[in-house]
């Protein structure tokens, strides 16, 4: 049976994962907590409005109201990265080669290892940022769209079109898809190869939560009352076929999901502070927690995929040990 650890905090929480093994929940009025023989805290922002996971899974990149990208330790450690003066800092990604993306308005900025820095531009405002798995390729979503940047380089970069407002943006982990959360209740996706369109809507809320399954055949996501889960194993991902629904319950809505970092498996948030796991497989579920104070908004496994990081619209945080 698993046993949750509860972290009672107060506030939103932006994110909820594990530097180094450590668990650390990051809340939006500033402050990264984290559970190290004992529950301690480190002041990273004046107002915290993002929060991702460094690639080597060392460090918690956050950007915030103050203008400020920063690297939170496994120790406390606090480093500022990047200051842009009086802007938010609204989304940051992480990159690889120790490369960060960070964006404010209209402008996104990728710092590379070196501390060098590139500038890109866009009409619209930036509204979430995404490294490619290979290489050196950042996507950004748009008003309209997506744009594909090579920072490291002169090219050009490569526009993807599609009418509406696009939120966030995420690349398969073999690198051939590109999907967008939307402001209406749909994803958008592309195949890189040949540029086919994948429409994947139908949804009856905003898709706020994606995650990939370990080897990327399965795109789970949020925005309903069950996790849905769209099946990218053929040339041409999802199209034409329905994607699973887990964990349907006829009372919540799904609010975050977080697929195990190994097994076909997804962990469900919902509206209510319920979490369930469910098995692609067969769609067996198993509860984790039980409802609680607010909705899930944040959760994170740890590398092992034995321990998972949860967060609340309210600050009822804490820890599922699933192998107990």
């Amino acid at each position: 049976m698993p046993t949750v650890a509860p972290l009672d905090l107060d506030g939103h929480c932006v994110a909820a994962t594990f530097v180094s093994d450590i668990p650390h929940f990051a809340l939006a009025a500033g402050e990264v907590h984290r559970l190290d023989h004992g529950h301690k805290t480190v002041a990273a922002h004046d107002g915290l409005l993002c929060a991702t996971l460094a690639l080597d899974g060392k460090s918690l990149l956050t950007g915030g109201e103050d203008g400020r990208v920063c690297a939170v330790g496994p120790d406390g450690s606090l480093a500022t990265l990047a200051e842009v003066g009086r802007k938010w800092i609204a989304t940051v990604a992480a990159g690889p080669q120790g490369a960060v993306a960070y964006a404010s308005g209209k402008t996104a900025w990728v710092r590379f290892a070196d501390g060098k820095v590139k500038m890109l531009d866009h009409p619209r405002s930036v509204e979430g940022l995404a490294f490619a798995p290979k290489g050196m390729r950042l996507g950004v979503a748009r008003y309209n769209g997506a744009t594909l940047h090579f920072p490291a380089t002169a090219a050009k970069p490569f526009d993807l079109q599609w009418d509406g407002a696009h939120t966030g943006i995420t690349f398969s982990p073999d690198g051939n898809f590109v999907v967008t959360t939307m402001q209406e209740n749909a994803l958008h996706g592309w195949k890189l190869a040949d540029g086919k369109h994948m429409r994947m809507s139908g949804y009856p809320a905003k898709v706020k939560s994606t995650s990939w399954s370990a080897r990327g055949k399965w795109l789970a996501s949020s925005g309903a009352p069950a996790a849905i889960v769209w099946p990218f194993q053929a040339k041409d991902g999802p199209m034409g076929k329905a994607p699973l629904e887990l964990g349907t319950r006829g009372n919540a809505m799904v609010t975050s999901v977080a697929c195990h970092p190994t097994d076909e498996i997804v962990a469900i948030g919902y509206d209510d502070g319920m979490v369930l796991a469910a098995r692609f497989a067969d769609a067996k579920e198993v509860l984790l927690r039980r409802p609680g104070k607010g909705a899930v908004t944040a959760m994170g496994w740890d590398g092992e995929g034995r321990r998972l990081a949860f967060g609340s619209a309210v600050g009822d945080c804490g820890v599922i040990d699933i192998s107990a």
